[in-house]
């Protein structure tokens, strides 16, 4: 495996990639037409040193997805909306009366503000305070302190199972899995194409369901050893050392998606588990979408070491030949 640095998220109906500052996103029009559009996004720290120590910077990437992802969500919905024109809520016209331009920029920065303090309560303060219950017949902290963390993963995997019954939630699924596939073909040395993504794994260690899974193991490793008598205290604490949790995840991640080591792959294992509630097998159209995304900001040929000229030949080889080709049915998924 040679790490390419990517990374992206299912939108409604495609796929955004992200390469360093750039990133796309590919939507699958109604028409059946694949849209794609490109930009630059360097982030609430605009790349500044700090932002790139560790720890730091784990938080730092966490808040850019959330703002990024939530901006490429809105584009790709806006393909899907009503095409009637509907009258601007009062609400709507007041921010847009008040703020002008930067009116989109704070309902988004409220949104992400909202969603981060959600997450909070119900996966961090809630988990808490219902194995507070069982104070009284657990004497041992360490026990609670994992009974905690068992609570906190049964929400998560609650939350993950209900909004997986959606039918847009399913297919935002399988959007997800056409990302991972179209990344593991890539960084497996492949050529990217449909027959070769599709019998690519679609399981990574880089996925953002890792990332979470991987915060709650942690926080309870946290919470064995950090410990407080005052009960407003160990909220206090819970909330404090979120973004710490989070840095120390991230780190983890990171290391893991760009290792070949068996000890990190095995550690990886639990947290690809639960990427088999968030991503399904894709379509082949759904392929055919993230492909068009990872191209439009990443050359996985020069990645890959091909020479130009051999590799110009080669992609319209590569594209007669999927012309040609009969479809067949998804081959067996194999792990990473």
């Amino acid at each position: 495996m040679k790490p390419s640095g990517i990374g992206g998220q299912a939108v409604l109906e495609g796929i955004m990639m992200k390469n360093k500052t750039r990133y796309s996103v590919a939507v699958r029009r109604p028409d059946g037409e694949i849209e794609v559009k490109t930009g630059e996004y360097r982030g609430i720290a605009a790349g500044r040193a700090w932002a790139k120590l560790p720890l730091v910077r784990g938080v730092v990437n966490f808040v850019d997805s959330l703002v990024l992802g939530m901006q490429t969500l809105s584009y790709s919905a806006g393909f899907y909306e009503d095409e009637q024109e509907q009258e601007p809520g009062k609400l709507e016209t007041f921010l847009r009366k008040t703020l002008g331009e930067k009116a989109e920029k704070v309902v988004m920065g409220c949104t992400v503000a909202f969603s981060i303090l959600m997450a909070v309560v119900i996966f961090m303060l809630l988990p808490y305070f219902l194995s507070g219950f069982f104070r009284n017949y657990i004497v041992s902290n360490t026990l609670l302190a994992v009974l905690e963390g068992v609570i906190r993963l049964g929400i998560f995997t609650l939350y993950v199972v209900l909004i997986s019954s959606m039918k847009d939630i399913r297919r935002t699924y399988m959007y997800h899995g056409a990302e991972h596939k179209c990344i593991n073909c890539v960084e497996r040395g492949r050529e990217l194409n449909v027959r070769n993504v599709r019998k690519s794994s679609r399981y990574h260690a880089r996925c953002g369901t890792s990332f979470l899974f991987i915060v709650m193991v942690i926080s309870i490793i946290f919470f064995i050893f950090i410990r407080v008598e005052s009960p407003a205290m160990r909220v206090a604490v819970r909330i404090l050392l979120i973004p710490v949790i989070a840095g120390v995840s991230y780190e983890f991640i990171r290391l893991a998606g760009s290792s070949d080591n068996l000890l990190l792959r095995i550690l990886s294992l639990p947290g690809k588990g639960m990427q088999k509630l968030t991503t399904k097998e894709p379509d082949d159209e759904m392929i055919e979408v993230a492909i068009a995304a990872v191209e439009a900001v990443f050359d996985w040929r020069a990645f890959q070491g091909y020479p130009q000229s051999d590799a110009d030949g080669e992609q319209e080889e590569t594209a007669e030949a999927l012309t040609e080709a009969e479809p067949s049915a998804p081959e067996e998924e194999r792990g990473q």
